[in-house]
């Protein structure tokens, strides 16, 4: 099957390549069903630290040559790159790029907005049996996704929405700050490393709540905050992820420092920089705090399209691609 989304700029309609999805689907289907101890070792931190050391460090970098090829075949926008493509001649350097965000991802001038985390492909959905856009159980648990012990966040995204920013492994690897405001609470919970490929999405029961995640939540009903109530920020690692690392810098990427409980936050800065390969950013909003923008609504339900989320899940889930630092949401109540 294929997997179409929207490209956000031209509202055209695009054909996804998944990168190693024959390897994603055997995995997901004829491992995991006939060994499941061989699965549970191939998505284990050990075995994906290694996998990735071996792509973007080891044997299978050292023999591709080729790098400028490899920039095209990415479609790596060499003006956006803070450094010169000369200095991009390994996989690792590649994915793990820094790019004139400032000049190149614009932030919106309305200080209410929110802003994707991500270069990705972006779904959201609600928490409410009675909304429109209500998906149970899909992409994560809810209680699962926080921590079961977290009574105090679980209580306060009760009911509420979120939106799931996919990366896949030629993006910009840096997650910015979608809102403004003070971290109240920052925790990593372990897990798995399942695939982000929409054919491991859907053969696997909320399987971003099973993988390895930081969880930092942030108060933006502060002075100098967003003012869309409290917002969940949640990175995920996938298959090949070696790591999250923690690195938000207030002027360009100078001088990152980890994120920690007490700091005020800036919207649309480095954040985080997941190590090579693909992976997801979860944003839980409370309830009836945030609307998100009209044509990224329009688009999960474009009707010429064909998406492995749409069959697996049986809803009309059509992802749109989103630039990190562009508008995706507001304040609900600015705009109605």
């Amino acid at each position: 099957m294929q997997h179409h989304y929207v490209e956000r700029e031209t509202r055209q309609l695009k054909k996804e390549q998944l990168y190693g999805d024959q390897a994603v689907q055997f995995l997901y289907s004829q491992v995991r069903e006939n060994n499941s101890w061989l699965f549970r070792r191939l998505i284990s931190a050990r075995v994906c630290q290694a996998l990735s050391y071996m792509n973007y460090d080891g044997i299978l970098s050292n023999r591709l040559k080729n790098y400028f090829g490899l920039h095209q075949q990415l479609n790596i926008d060499a003006q956006e790159c803070l450094e010169a493509p000369d200095n991009l001649d390994s996989l690792r350097k590649i994915f793990e790029r820094k790019i004139r965000y400032w000049d190149c991802r614009p932030l919106p001038n309305d200080p209410c907005a929110i802003v994707s985390p991500a270069d990705s492909r972006m779904l959201f959905g609600s928490f409410r049996e009675e909304s429109g856009l209500f998906i149970k159980g899909k992409f994560f648990d809810y209680e699962e996704m926080l921590g079961a012990e977290k009574r105090t966040w679980l209580a306060a995204f009760q009911d509420g929405d979120f939106a799931v920013f996919r990366l896949t492994p030629e993006k910009y690897h840096y997650n910015h700050t979608p809102v403004a405001g003070k971290v109240i609470d920052f925790y990593s919970i372990q897990g798995a490393y399942h695939a982000c490929n929409p054919h491991a999405v859907v053969s696997v029961v909320t399987p971003y709540s099973k993988n390895k995640r930081v969880v930092t939540i942030i108060d933006t009903d502060v002075e100098g905050g967003t003012g869309v109530g409290l917002v969940a920020m949640i990175e995920v690692v996938a298959l090949m992820i070696g790591d999250i690392v923690q690195c938000y810098s207030e002027e360009k990427y100078e001088m990152p420092r980890s994120v920690g409980t007490g700091m005020f936050i800036r919207k649309g800065l480095p954040k985080s920089l997941f190590r090579p390969g693909s992976s997801t950013v979860v944003l839980l909003f409370q309830k009836e705090r945030v609307r998100f923008a009209d044509d990224i609504a329009a688009n999960m339900s474009t009707p010429a399209a064909e998406s492995i989320f749409s069959s697996g899940f049986g809803k009309s889930l059509v992802e749109t691609e989103v630039q990190v630092r562009s508008f995706i949401a507001s304040c609900r109540n600015q705009r109605e």
